[in-house]
Order: C-alpha cells, then sequence, then structure tokens
C-alpha cells in the first residue's frame, strides 16, 4: 500500500511539474514576444506606427515586419479582393450548424486553416457568433449557426480551435487567426434591416448575445474580435468602451487585437453622425480600444487610421501615442505569435491547394449530407426506389447555376470562394440515376423574375415523369447580406410554380435551397416530401441525390424556427411565460406555433425515448448531477438522432426563458440498437442572471426535459431539486 502511495505521489509530481513546466514555457514565450515587440515599438516612426494600424498592413522591412494577410473563412477560404485559384466551399453556416456536430464544424475549419496558409492568409474574419433573434427578414440569418446562445457557442468555439489549433499546435504552421465578430448584438435590430440600430437591455444582451463571445474567448482563446456596425443603446459598437474595454477586455479576459468591420470607424461621422470629421472618428475608435482599420480596398479617403488623418493631430497631442502604442503593439504580438518573424514569407502555392484538397471536397459533401433536413415525407414517399422510377422531373430556378463568369456562384451563399466546381442538383441526380432513368429538366422561372413564361414546359416535364423533385428558395440575389426583405414568401412567381406542378397530381419532392426561414405554408400543407439543404456547399447536389435515393439517412436538425409569415417575427423558441392557456397569449386569427420548430427534423427511421434519469435526483446549490435517456432505432433503417436537454428553473427570482438548450449529441443507432446518452448538470446549466447580473444556481426545483425537437410533445421531463 505504502509503494501504490509512493508510486502514485511521484505519477501526480510529475504531471503537475510537467502542466507547471508548459505553463512556464508559455510565459516564457509570452515574455519573449512582449521583449520583441517593446524593442519594435521604440524603434518605429510614427508613420510606420499609423501603417501597421490597416489590414494587411504592406511588410516594413527596414525593421523586418511581415505582413499578415487576411481572408474570409466563413464556410471555406475567400480572398476578398484577390484570387489564386479554387478553394473548397462547404456548407453556409446555418447548414453547417445544422449538423448539430461540433466536431465537424472543428475539421472544416481546420482544412480551411491549411488552404489559407498555403495561400499566405493567416488572419481571417471568422466565425460569425451572431445569435438569430427570429427576424428572418434579417439577409444576414444564413451567418449564423442559430436562435440559441448555448448552440451558437458550441459551434462557434469548435470553428474558433479547428482554425487557431488549440495547445502547442495554436498559430502552428497549419493554423490561423480567427475573429468573433460581430460584437455584440448584431441581429437584435427593429426592421430586419442590416446594421439597424440595437436596443435592449443587458439581461438580454448578456443572456441571448454575449454567451458565444465568453465561450470564443473563454474556451477558444479567440484571437480577433471585430465589432459590429450598429450601435448598442445609442453608442457605437467602434466607440463603445463600455463594450469593447469593460465588458470584452477587463471582464472577459479577452487579450487579442480588436479589428473594425469594414468602414466602421469612419461611419462614426458618415452613417451615426457622432464625429464631426474623420479624424475625430479615429480618435474615438482608438480610445475604445479598435486597434486596426479595415477598409477593404484601402481607399484611402475612406480610410481613419492613416497618416493623412492621425499624424498631425498625435504630434500635436502626444497623450494620444499611448493609443496607438497599444494597438500597434497588439497587432505585431498578434504576429509573432503567428510565427511571421520566423520565416521568409512562402510563395503563393495554388498547386498545393489545388492537388490537397481531395480530402476536404469529400468531406464537404459529408458535411453537406448530414446537413439535410427533412422536414416532411408523408406516405414515405421518400426515399426513392431507383429501380421503380424510369423518368424524373427536375424542376426549380435552384435546381441548375452554370458555372458564372464572376465572382462565385449565387447558390452557394455569402462570403463563399470559387470553387473548382459546383454540383448542382441536377448535376447530383443525374450522376447518381445514369442511364437507368430519363431525367426531365426545366427551370420553370427565375428566383428572382415574376414571368411564369417557363411554366409550360415545367409542367410538361412534370406529366411526363413518374416522380418531380423541385428546387425552390433564395440565392445570393434574394439573400445575403444586404438582402434584407420585407416579407419570408417565397419570391418572385416560385410559390405559383409550386402549385402549378403539384396539380399535375406527380408524387413531388420539394427540395429548399435557401439561407433564411421561409414561410412556405403552400409547401408544408399540400407536398407530401420536402428537404431543406440551405446552402449545402460545392458538393450540395451530390447530397441531396445521396438523400433522396436512400444512400444517406437524413439526420439534421432545424437550428432556426421557420414562421407561418412575416407578421409572426421574431419567431423563436426562445420565449419566456405569457397568457398561453387563456387566449390572451396567441394571435386573435393566426396560430402563434412557428411552421417547424427549433431542434426539429425527420429520419427514415423511428426513434423511441426512455424516460430520462437523474443520477442524483437532489444535490446542493454547488453540487453537479447528471441526467441519462436511453434512445432505441425503431424502425429498419440505420439513422442519425439528435438528442437534446432543455433546462427550466420552474420558480427563480427573475424572468427567465420557458426552456433553454443546454446539452446535444448526435448519435447514429442501427436497427433495433440502443444508447444511453447522459448529460451534466451542474452550475453551467443550472444557473440565472440574478437581480444584480450576477451568474447563481438558485434554490428550488428545475425541469429538465430531454428528446428530439424544442417541442413539448417531443420532450421526456424529470424534477430536479436543488437546496
Amino acid at each position: 500500500m505504502r509503494n501504490l502511495l509512493f508510486v502514485t505521489y511521484i505519477i501526480f509530481t510529475c504531471f503537475s511539474c510537467k502542466s507547471k513546466a508548459e505553463h512556464i514555457t508559455e510565459n516564457q514565450d509570452d515574455i519573449e514576444i512582449a521583449k520583441n515587440v517593446e524593442q519594435l515599438i521604440s524603434k518605429m516612426t510614427l508613420d510606420e506606427k499609423i501603417a501597421e494600424m490597416t489590414q494587411d498592413a504592406p511588410a516594413n522591412e527596414r525593421l523586418g515586419i511581415p505582413v499578415m494577410k487576411y481572408g474570409e473563412a466563413l464556410h471555406g477560404l475567400w480572398l476578398v479582393l484577390d484570387y489564386y485559384g479554387s478553394t473548397t466551399v462547404y456548407p453556409q453556416a446555418v447548414a453547417c450548424a445544422s449538423t448539430w456536430e461540433p466536431e465537424l464544424i472543428k475539421k472544416m475549419a481546420s482544412q480551411t486553416a491549411r488552404e489559407a496558409r498555403a495561400l499566405g492568409v493567416t488572419h481571417c474574419y471568422s466565425p460569425n457568433l451572431d445569435v438569430y433573434a427570429g427576424d428572418a427578414r434579417y439577409g444576414r440569418v444564413e451567418e449564423s449557426y442559430g436562435e440559441d446562445p448555448y448552440l451558437v457557442s458550441k459551434m462557434g468555439v469548435a470553428f474558433i480551435q479547428g482554425l487557431q489549433g488549440m495547445g502547442d499546435e495554436q498559430f502552428d504552421e497549419n493554423h490561423v487567426i480567427a475573429t468573433a465578430k460581430h460584437f455584440v448584438g448584431y441581429p437584435e435590430n427593429r426592421r430586419g434591416i442590416n446594421g439597424g440600430f440595437s436596443d435592449m437591455s443587458e439581461r438580454r444582451l448578456r443572456e441571448v448575445y454575449l454567451p458565444s463571445f465568453e465561450a470564443a474567448v473563454k474556451e477558444g482563446q479567440v484571437g480577433s474580435v471585430m465589432p459590429g456596425h450598429q450601435d448598442f443603446n445609442g453608442v457605437p459598437c467602434h466607440m463603445n468602451t463600455w463594450l469593447l474595454q469593460d465588458i470584452l477586455r477587463d471582464e472577459l479576459g479577452f487579450d487579442g487585437f480588436i479589428v473594425s468591420d469594414n468602414n466602421d470607424v469612419g461611419r462614426l461621422e458618415t452613417m451615426h453622425y457622432i464625429a464631426e470629421n474623420r479624424t475625430e472618428s479615429a480618435i474615438l475608435g482608438l480610445k475604445a480600444g479598435v486597434d486596426m482599420d479595415l477598409v477593404i480596398g484601402k481607399n484611402v479617403d475612406l480610410a481613419t487610421y492613416h497618416t493623412n488623418i492621425l499624424k498631425d493631430t498625435v504630434t500635436k497631442n502626444p497623450a494620444l501615442m499611448k493609443y496607438i502604442d497599444k494597438a500597434t503593439s497588439r497587432i505585431l504580438t498578434a504576429k509573432y505569435k503567428l510565427g511571421l518573424f520566423d520565416k521568409e514569407p512562402k510563395e503563393i502555392d495554388t498547386e498545393t491547394v489545388e492537388a490537397g484538397t481531395d480530402e476536404h471536397r469529400e468531406f464537404a459533401l459529408e458535411m453537406a449530407e448530414k446537413s439535410i433536413i427533412m422536414l416532411k415525407n408523408d406516405n414515405n414517399l421518400l426515399p426513392l426506389d431507383l429501380s421503380k422510377i424510369k423518368s424524373l422531373a427536375v424542376i426549380g430556378p435552384n435546381a441548375h447555376e452554370e458555372r458564372p463568369k464572376k465572382k462565385t456562384y449565387k447558390l452557394l451563399g455569402g462570403y463563399s470562394g470559387l470553387p473548382p466546381y459546383y454540383v448542382s442538383v441536377l448535376d447530383g441526380l443525374k450522376k447518381k440515376v445514369g442511364e437507368n432513368v430519363k431525367i426531365n429538366y426545366a427551370k420553370g422561372c427565375d428566383i428572382d423574375s415574376f414571368s411564369k413564361e417557363g411554366f409550360p414546359e415545367a409542367i410538361s416535364a412534370a406529366k411526363n415523369s413518374d416522380a418531380v423533385v423541385l428546387v425552390v428558395g433564395s440565392s445570393h440575389k434574394t439573400c445575403g447580406e444586404g438582402g434584407d426583405r420585407a416579407d419570408l414568401d417565397l419570391y418572385g412567381v416560385q410559390n405559383e410554380l409550386v402549385e402549378a406542378i403539384h396539380k399535375t397530381g406527380k408524387p413531388v419532392i420539394v427540395v429548399l435551397i435557401n439561407g433564411r426561414p421561409l414561410s412556405i405554408n403552400y409547401i408544408a400543407e399540400n407536398i407530401p416530401s420536402v428537404l431543406e439543404t440551405w446552402y449545402g456547399g460545392m458538393r450540395a447536389g451530390d447530397a441531396v441525390a445521396n438523400v433522396v435515393f436512400g444512400d444517406v439517412n437524413p439526420g439534421g436538425k432545424l437550428t432556426m424556427s421557420f414562421p407561418r409569415s412575416v407578421g409572426q417575427v421574431p419567431v423563436t423558441y426562445l420565449e419566456r411565460p405569457d397568457f398561453i392557456g387563456s387566449g390572451k397569449g396567441q394571435y386573435r386569427f393566426s396560430d402563434k406555433s412557428p411552421l417547424f420548430p427549433f431542434g426539429y427534423g425527420l429520419s427514415y427511421t423511428t426513434f423511441s425515448y426512455s424516460e430520462p434519469k437523474l443520477e442524483q435526483a437532489t444535490i446542493n446549490t454547488d453540487g453537479t448531477t447528471t441526467v441519462t435517456v436511453e434512445v432505441t432505432n425503431t424502425g429498419n433503417r440505420a439513422g442519425d438522432e439528435v438528442v437534446q436537454m432543455y433546462v427550466r428553473d420552474d420558480y427563480a427570482s427573475v424572468g427567465r426563458y420557458l426552456k433553454m438548450l443546454k446539452g446535444f449529441e448526435r448519435i447514429s443507432l442501427k436497427p433495433g440498437e440502443t444508447k444511453k446518452v447522459t448529460f451534466n448538470l451542474g452550475f453551467e446549466e443550472l444557473k440565472v442572471l440574478n437581480k444584480d447580473m450576477k451568474k447563481v444556481v438558485e434554490p428550488g426545483t428545475f425541469t429538465i426535459s430531454v428528446g428530439a425537437s424544442s417541442l413539448e410533445k417531443d420532450l421526456h421531463k424529470v424534477k430536479l431539486k436543488v437546496k
């Protein structure tokens, strides 16, 4: 026994020493970097310091300061103004989140980082950590991971860890700096308009919008943060010291650098009308802690951190130099951490990117497959039996897209690079059926047109086919940044096309390719099978074909609730108690519930849930327990299920949401197979913001709900007592 204790002590001591040694090494690295940065700062002229405070600041040959090139990486690398060849384009962020599998996001970001390094990019303006506020009029919905802060946090941290690396791999030759954006509350606008002002309580800020950024800083160790275009309660984010200094740096502990959104320091004058000139804008941004001025294209007339703007002012007022030095120091520190001082910049390696991304493109297909959500499947129309189909109509404005002459494809979503190819639904289905099935293709209409000129051809194609795959939705013409809308119906004559094809009497499968939740009431009521595929990336068509013909069983779940009409927005499962049950909490002439709810998605198989069991039914306020549920595949196909856990503090000192997601896990089950899924319950899951805005666990009972979606009928409940 004594020997065993001795060995245990030695092992513990060794691990402890190892941990201390790693910590000391990290501190030594930080000390060395700080020393180098201080020396550089002492040698730099004011002009050189100001020059360093812009994106893609050119290399300083006199002092050997390297360039830190930027790009976008939302769902694959996009070089905003440059073109160096093809990059992998994965499903759009809203689709990535629909996998409910953070490890997939992490792997995607890791692959993106490798492509970025090969093309000389070391600073990426991703991920988007905005929690979707339930108003789908807002065009940037597609860039969000969803309407729930816990889900967005998990996906965002996974992305950051994949892009930046962790531990010894952080910022190494295969990783780059991530930028968490848009800090903070960006989607909280009054009219669904991009950049509209946000006016909210501190409680909503802290309960809904801050958690994803807190996780990005504390768990992801994100290297860069970008403020939002908008103001927050009257103070623009780019001059908001309370947000950028008091909360982001002092409270959350962020120690990286802050980069402005495009032109936004200058917009303190030109949009917010607070500063009277660009010099005043620059000083306001600097004092608030914005370190880098992003002006895409480097238009001198829009720049604020420019020697023409700042030099004379700083020279006349030397007290401002401390802000210049601080900003420059943070940027130089990032360059040291990236190892940019250690080696000569590599030449752009397009051949390596092209040759090395076959693995990435196959993974893009896997992500697209796992992101597809089946919203409806009456009478098991899907999957189609290839042996029983002789002809198939493929119809709709989103069924196919030719290689674009400029920029990128409209069906990839915003912030997309240019892939070497794009597999449309038409391409994917043709490839899948080969010579066995005749494909009758007709566009029917354009996505942004009101012409019905193509209807007769589409109707004829449907009548001459055994079944129809009808592909509608949105594109970058009708959605994305700046693509805000006043209604949420299918744009143009798409809904009329759906009605015309449905009236042919043929079995119809609607495939949605879109970037926002849409009010698709006619489709939901009349079309037997509906697939939500979002923007599925460069392999979208292959993924759709694999699902339609049953090679892949859809297992994605919605991360955004679908409204029945635009008058229902904002629609989200995050609701507080109202007069539900008395009739006073409902709309007078319409259903208050969403058309399709958060967490919802069907499968080609079925699943059953056991009643959840608590490891301990009573715990102290500082205690922990677990809840376990058994999930069984009760069908005859293998499939994936996303098990979701929601928590509600039954009686608290403040108002709170009816339930909040606090755990999820995607599992794969063979027919007849049962798996146990266990979730932790402790401070993070049970906490509430009290009247003083402090995170606490209050004594009382908690309702723990586990199931297949946020719908009450899909949830199994158990009570936890906290004393």
